[in-house]
């Protein structure tokens, strides 16, 4: 299973945030390309990258500093969300290096766009599906929709995206520990990979995922727990590559 440390940026800096609201924010640093160093050389196989900017304002707002990191580490894969919402956007990020875009409040609101983008772009395309109880939130989570995330995810898988990144979005940030039987249960209702996000705090939430990897689970997302130290990203990994070959 893939663990993925997460680089959250707001006016150009790396910072976390609390159930995603922006005024509840915490920089770790003024320098993303070397915090996304210092996780590379922790032994990350990909980087999740979002520019909270970007998802308020509904346009990429931090992508200079995106394109920096994709061309400073040109091998690593690197998924971004936040303010895709058309077609130039994605092109500019695969243009710059980006491996995956990642659409969530566009994909929920107008779910055929997805579609078209998996046409336009097979390979490339990741939906986020951010809930709460089963609903889904879309404009940087400040509204739930009527949306059942299952049924949504299976839309998009018919459509032909890579994967679902599913974050519980009561649990992100309040290092509470990963909500597994939400995340297995989606899991289970189709056949695309799902990322797990939010609450992933300890290795012991890292070993309940490797527990359930096999329902579909192909990495989680990790923010900040690794900033704070709660988990350490190089013995976090080896565990989870432990319990595959185990």
């Amino acid at each position: 299973m893939l663990l993925i440390p997460a680089i959250d940026l707001k006016d150009g800096k790396c910072v976390r945030l609390r159930q995603g609201r922006m005024e509840d924010s915490t920089i770790f640093s003024d320098d993303p390309v070397a915090m996304a160093e210092r996780w590379v050389q922790a032994g990350a196989r990909r980087l999740h990258v979002v520019d909270l900017n970007g998802a308020f304002a509904g346009q990429p707002v931090n992508a200079q500093v995106i394109r920096r990191i994709a061309q400073t580490f040109p091998d690593l894969p690197i998924q971004v969300g936040g303010g895709i919402r058309d077609e130039q956007a994605i092109d500019a990020y695969l243009d710059a290096g980006v491996q995956f875009v990642i659409i969530g409040t566009k994909a929920v609101q107008e779910p055929h766009f997805i579609n078209d983008l998996c046409l336009e772009y097979p390979g490339h395309i990741i939906v986020g599906l951010d809930a709460k109880d089963g609903r889904v939130a879309v404009n940087g989570w400040s509204k739930l929709s009527k949306h059942n995330v299952i049924d949504l995810a299976q839309v998009f898988e018919r459509y032909g995206v890579e994967a679902i990144v599913y974050t519980d979005i009561s649990r992100d940030g309040m290092m509470q520990g990963v909500n597994v039987d939400a995340t297995v249960r989606l899991a289970q209702a189709i056949g695309i990979p799902v990322i797990a996000s939010g609450g992933v705090s300890t290795l012991d939430d890292v070993r309940a995922l490797c527990a359930v990897e096999q329902e579909g689970i192909m990495g989680a997302i990790i923010g900040r727990a690794l900033y704070e130290g709660g988990i350490d990203l190089a013995a976090a990994q080896q565990l989870a590559d432990a319990a595959e070959n185990g």
